[in-house]
């Protein structure tokens, strides 16, 4: 009890401290599994496999009798950033598991111009050198049946980040998600809530590296005076049905409802709260070959009119099975709808049990 107080000092006086950011830790945000994304990322009632260690760790319960491992890699704006992701699960027994994940995004190869004028003042292109931004997250799961309820599983993330701007600044933080499901069936409801205890990074910057630019007094380039930000809890909740078509045909669909604790764009917006839907879709062949279709990313814009107009983002995507390897790939944002970049996204995950 002694430390759980200590703990809970800590944190508060880390929050009054800090400071909140509306968008922070975003790389976190973006999702993994192109199973996923060609769904809309609308999963969290129904994701069952090593991925739900991201979208809801109380999914890792339903792995199985092996261990999975899953891959993927991304690339953003015209491959200039670069998403990778690992993942691996392992069941503890018929209700529990464990899960690692590691996380990386980055831009390599940036342009380091801050010594392009030696002391003379001319410039040296020789005295330019690249630096790389990188955001890095090592992430442990756990997902069992703790309270003994039937058909209630929960799971909790407790991740580690390190965040690097070459020899300019770094930051390390710490946060936990937790989730829970609801199985009946083929029915199936979801809860996540992504940094639950307010994920916070705290930053250190090298001054001296920073080579502060100075015009009529006013330095350019001066670095924040907060050195602690923390991320506001996102919630997701999520309502999925699988239906069985005949023996070979199935169906799957989901919808979700993900809030921010924060002003934003989002489809429905009020002081301090606004969320959006998200909904996907699977049709499945002999539990081989898969279909899927989603919408999510509903967010208010305004055009060059100043007209406010609604924005989503479509997403379709195609899945193959065999034994167990299954290799999915999802195209985001078909149509160019929404302010995000159109992507394709290709994973791969390896179900030991399935090579029985």
């Amino acid at each position: 009890m002694r430390k759980s107080i200590s703990l809970l000092i800590l944190l508060c006086s880390i929050s009054l401290s800090a400071q909140f950011r509306s968008y922070s830790n975003e790389f976190l945000n973006i999702g993994v599994d192109a199973r996923a994304f060609g769904m809309g990322n609308a999963v969290v009632a129904h994701i069952s496999d090593v991925n739900a260690a991201y979208w809801n760790p109380a999914g890792l319960a339903q792995i199985g009798n092996d261990w999975q491992a899953a891959a993927m890699h991304a690339e953003y704006f015209q491959s200039i950033a670069k998403y990778d992701y690992l993942a691996a699960a392992i069941p503890l027994d018929n209700s529990n598991a464990l899960g690692v994940s590691i996380y990386r995004f980055g831009v390599d190869g940036i342009l380091n111009t801050t010594e392009l004028i030696d002391a003379q003042g001319n410039i040296d292109y020789d005295r330019i050198s690249t630096f790389s931004a990188s955001d890095y997250a090592l992430q442990l799961s756990y997902a069992g049946n703790i309270f003994n309820l039937n058909n209630i599983n929960f799971g909790l993330n407790a991740k580690l980040v390190y965040r690097n701007i070459g020899k300019f600044a770094n930051a390390y933080g710490f946060g936990l998600d937790a989730g829970m499901q609801y199985r009946n069936r083929n029915f199936a409801l979801g809860v996540m809530v992504r940094d639950i205890t307010s994920t916070f990074n705290a930053w250190n910057v090298n001054e001296d590296a920073l080579n502060q630019l100075e015009i009529d007094g006013t330095i350019l380039n001066e670095p924040p005076e907060e050195t602690i930000e923390l991320t506001l809890p996102k919630i997701q909740l999520g309502v999925s049905q699988k239906v069985d078509f005949n023996d070979k045909f199935s169906g799957m669909g989901e919808l979700d409802l993900n809030f921010n604790l924060r002003d934003g764009s989002e489809l429905v917006s009020s002081a301090g709260l606004s969320f959006s839907p998200a909904a996907g879709i699977e049709v499945g062949y002999d539990e081989m070959v898969f279909i899927r279709a989603g919408v999510n990313n509903f967010q208010r814009t305004e055009n060059f009119q100043g007209d406010q107009e609604i924005q989503f983002q479509p997403n379709v995507g195609l899945g193959f099975k065999y034994k167990g390897i299954s290799i999915d790939y999802a195209l985001t944002d078909i149509g160019d709808q929404s302010v995000a970049l159109y992507s394709n996204i290709f994973s791969v995950k390896i179900d030991m049990e399935e090579f029985y």
